[in-house]
C-alpha cells in the first residue's frame, strides 16, 4: 500500500473534496423539501443508474458471484446507507459548518481502526500529529464560534460523528476491492446498487415520497448535483485513490472539504475570503504533510 500519494492521487483528492463539498449545499437545499429517507434513496437510485449505465458503455460486466456482492452490500452499508441517512438527518438539526467540523473527524477514526484491523496501515506518531493538526485547521477556517452549539442538539451531533464512524469502517473494507482486482467503475456501481435495493422499502415504507408535494426545479437539480456529481462520479474517484493510496490517505478528504467549499464560494459566489481561512489552509496544509510522512522527510534532510 503507498504510504505517500503522488501528483495523481493528490489530484484526484482535490477534485473528490470539491464533489463532496457539494454535497453539504445539496443537502442544505434538499432538506427543505424531501425526507431525510427520500433524499438518500433518490440519491443512490439515480446515481446507480447512471453508473450501470456508464458500465454498460464501457464493456464491462458486473460481478454475479456471491463473494462480490457481499462486498457492495457491506459496502453500501457502511459507505452509504448509515452515514447518509445520519448526515442528512443531524443537517435538519445543526448548523452545516459544526457538520463539517464533525465529519473532519473522519481521519481520526481512520488512523484509529485502520491500526487495529490491517496490517500495513498502522498508527504512526507522524500521522496521529498530522490528524490533529488538521482537526484543527478545519475548525479554525469555519470558526470556533460555531463550536458554541457544541452540546446542544446532542442527538444530531452524535448521528454526523456516527457517520464518521462508518466512513472510516468503509475505507477498511473497500480495501477488499483491489484484491479482487476490480476496476473502480465495478464497486462504485455496485456499492449504490446495493444501497438503493436496502433503502427503496425504508423510503417508500416511512416517508411515503407519492404522498408529498411535487418538488420544484431547485430541488430536482440539487438532487441530480447529489446523485452524479457527489455520488456516482465521486466514488470512481474513491475507489481508484483507495486501491492505491490506502483508507487512511483516503480519509484526508474531509479536511479538503471544507477548502473547497470556502474557494468555491470566493470564485464563484464572490464571498470574501478571510484571514482565518488562509491560515486555516495552512494548518491544514501542514497537517496533510505530516501525515503523508513528507514533513518528516523534509525534516530529516535538513538534519543530515
Amino acid at each position: 500500500m503507498q504510504k505517500q500519494m503522488g501528483l495523481a492521487e493528490w489530484s484526484m483528492l482535490l477534485v473528490l473534496s470539491l464533489l463532496w463539498g457539494g454535497s453539504f449545499l445539496f443537502n442544505g437545499i434538499l432538506v427543505k423539501a424531501l425526507p431525510p429517507f427520500t433524499i438518500v434513496t433518490g440519491r443512490v437510485l439515480l446515481a446507480a443508474l447512471a453508473l450501470n449505465i456508464i458500465v454498460r458503455l464501457m464493456g464491462h460486466t458486473m460481478p454475479r458471484d456471491g463473494k462480490s456482492w457481499v462486498a457492495f452490500f457491506g459496502m453500501g452499508v457502511l459507505n452509504n446507507m448509515i452515514p447518509f441517512c445520519l448526515i442528512v438527518w443531524g443537517q435538519t438539526h445543526i448548523a452545516s459548518g459544526l457538520a463539517s467540523i464533525l465529519n473532519a473527524t473522519t481521519p481520526l477514526f481512520t488512523v484509529i481502526v485502520a491500526h487495529i484491523l490491517t496490517t500495513d496501515e498502522k498508527m504512526s506518531g507522524h500521522r496521529l500529529i498530522g490528524v490533529l493538526i488538521g482537526f484543527a485547521g478545519v475548525a479554525y477556517m469555519i470558526g470556533f464560534d460555531v463550536l458554541h452549539d457544541l452540546g446542544s442538539n446532542v442527538l444530531a451531533q452524535l448521528a454526523v460523528l456516527g457517520a464518521a464512524i462508518s466512513y472510516s469502517f468503509a475505507g477498511i473494507w473497500g480495501r477488499r476491492f483491489r484484491a479482487m482486482s476490480m476496476p473502480p467503475l465495478l464497486p462504485a456501481a455496485g456499492q449504490v446498487t446495493a444501497s438503493t435495493i436496502l433503502m427503496l422499502p425504508i423510503a417508500l415504507i416511512a416517508d411515503r415520497p407519492w404522498a408529498l408535494p411535487a418538488p420544484g426545479i431547485e430541488t430536482w437539480l440539487a438532487l441530480l448535483g447529489l446523485a452524479l456529481l457527489s455520488t456516482a462520479i465521486a466514488y470512481v474517484l474513491f475507489f481508484r485513490v483507495l486501491a492505491t493510496a490506502g483508507a487512511t490517505n483516503l480519509a484526508l478528504v474531509t479536511f479538503l472539504i471544507p477548502v473547497s467549499a470556502i474557494l468555491l464560494g470566493t470564485i464563484i459566489l464572490g464571498e470574501q475570503l478571510q484571514a482565518k481561512h488562509l491560515i486555516g489552509m495552512a494548518t491544514i496544509a501542514v497537517g496533510l504533510a505530516a501525515i503523508d510522512g513528507r514533513l518528516m522527510a523534509l525534516g530529516k534532510s535538513r538534519a543530515a
